[in-house]
């Protein structure tokens, strides 16, 4: 069976027995915190359990690493949204240990991207002319401690983020839950 029809006829019946209701909330996160963090499966249950969230308290962006590639991409815009619509107060970043950006091999990447996606290679190059650098585009850290200070710091230093927005930063254990603290930054 198909995961599309799956997921219909799972759906179907968690609507008809109204399984949602346990799930209502608004848009506006209770404890008025925005978390990046990593789109790792390990954490998708955990990482609210281990901080005592549930659904409707935090805004969560996800993507690979819990690394901003860019000042103005997606993650980004999301975190402005959060802090300046959504009424988020904090924003929280979350690495973990055992991160499949830990030393991504960008230029195999972009091998897998040739050979399985059947993407042509004048592509690529055609994108690195542009100024599109897939090292870069597609790089990785050396520690999860270093991808999510990269990351606290893109947003203390945005030009379109509040100043007196605290940022802080944590590597969480994917088995455990445990939380290490890397910065707590309640500016004065």
């Amino acid at each position: 069976m198909s995961i599309v029809k799956n997921f219909m006829e799972f759906n179907k019946t968690f609507v008809e027995d109204k399984e949602y209701e346990k799930y209502l909330t608004d848009k506006y996160p209770e404890k008025k915190i925005a978390i990046l963090t990593c789109m790792d499966t390990r954490l998708m249950e955990l990482l609210p359990k281990a901080l005592n969230l549930r659904n409707g308290d935090a805004k969560f962006i996800k993507n690979a690493g819990a690394v901003l590639t860019q000042p103005f991409g997606s993650a980004m815009r999301s975190i402005l949204v959060a802090v300046y619509e959504l009424h988020a107060e904090e924003v929280v970043v979350i690495g973990h240990h055992g991160c499949g950006m830990t030393n991504l091999d960008s230029k195999g990447l972009v091998n897998k991207i040739i050979e399985q996606g059947g993407v042509d290679p004048l592509v690529i190059e055609t994108l690195e002319r542009s100024g599109i650098r897939m090292e870069k585009f597609l790089r990785g850290f050396t520690a999860p401690e270093h991808g999510v200070m990269h990351s606290v710091k893109m947003i203390r230093n945005h030009p379109l983020f509040p100043k007196a927005v605290p940022v802080h930063g944590f590597i969480m254990d994917p088995e455990t839950g445990g939380l290490e603290l890397l910065v707590e930054d309640y500016r004065e």
